[in-house]
């Protein structure tokens, strides 16, 4: 991947103290794993459990973990409706109260990690699937002016770091896709600034209960890329997996090679992508089957650790790029 001119293939990370050294020798193989994304541990609910509670124990340990084995850090995410510490909405806070309690969240979160940090996935998921604004605690408070806020606090707590907003079905290129772009457009107009979007990639072999179409072809993915690189901002897949309807077959598990063959085609395919980031390394502890029922199967290496045809696919359109 480096040598194609990208930054590198990346892993969500969750740290399971020597439970798992198959998934953590991966991990550490330079060969396979130059980037990470701690799965949950910089969460607000992890992190800022009470009002002024900050708990870093497990946040500074798969920082470390980083830094410890030369793996480039994104670090997620700063300010997301979910896995919100439940406080943030039950107090009733004013406009000038909640603008208060992000920015000093983001001020102690970011400003810990000041230098380490490569990325900030700085607001999470602003967006319903029709574009319009999410009713989160931010929205309902602050209205719009929360976005740019947030990027703002985050460049004043880190100027170094790289900042992105991160979504997922941005790579249908529909409505979401459009309204996604355009809040490059709203940050900027405030003055602050961003750097990135992140297209999470959670996408589906087939046709599921959760999700009616499968990955898009090559052409829509390149189109929903462009929607951003054409803004000056550059673009990852942050969260990759493509699950399928379970028990996995030989048929399936080779489309889904084909698929991510695909999405990490499409992204050699344009200047601005800077890599792909898997979100897991193996089936055993993907976060699909318990979210959604009778869905899995979604990364490269199955329960057992082995490489599943999906590992072939990203691996032949990089050499192909």
């Amino acid at each position: 991947m480096k040598a194609k001119g990208k930054s590198h293939v990346g892993t969500a990370l969750a740290l399971r103290w020597g439970d798992e050294p198959l998934e953590e020798a991966i991990i550490r193989n330079p060969l396979e794993i130059g980037a990470v994304t701690p799965e949950n541990s910089l969460k607000w609910e992890s992190v800022e459990p009470g009002r002024g509670n900050f708990t870093f124990e497990v946040a500074d340990a798969h920082v470390n973990f980083a830094l410890e084995h030369d793996l480039s850090l994104r670090c997620h995410t700063l300010v997301w409706h979910s896995q919100l510490a439940p406080w943030v909405e039950a107090g009733n806070y004013d406009n000038a109260t909640l603008i208060e309690i992000m920015r000093s969240h983001i001020y102690t979160v970011a400003g810990r990690y000041k230098g380490r940090c490569k990325h900030w996935d700085v607001v999470n998921e602003a967006l319903e699937e029709d574009g319009s604004w999410r009713e989160s605690v931010f929205y309902k408070t602050i209205g719009e002016a929360f976005l740019p806020l947030a990027f703002k606090f985050a460049a004043e707590a880190d100027p170094d770091a790289k900042l992105w907003y991160n979504d997922y079905n941005l790579e249908y290129d529909e409505v979401k896709t459009i309204e996604t772009a355009n809040l490059i457009d709203l940050i900027r107009s405030y003055g602050a600034r961003i750097d990135g979007v992140g297209l999470q990639g959670h996408l589906v072999v087939e046709s599921t209960p959760t999700q009616s179409n499968p990955t898009p072809s090559l052409e829509v993915l390149e189109s929903a890329l462009r929607r951003f690189t054409d803004k000056g901002v550059d673009v990852e897949y942050t969260e990759i997996d493509i699950r399928m309807n379970t028990p996995a077959t030989p048929e399936k598990l080779e489309e889904q090679a084909t698929q991510y063959n695909r999405v990490v085609t499409s992204c050699m395919n344009n200047d601005r992508c800077i890599g792909i980031t898997l979100w897991g390394i193996s089936d055993k502890h993907s976060w699909i089957p318990y979210t959604f029922e009778g869905e899995g199967a979604a990364l490269a290496w199955d329960e057992n650790f082995q490489k599943k045809p999906a590992y072939g696919g990203i691996l032949q359109a990089i050499h192909d790029a």
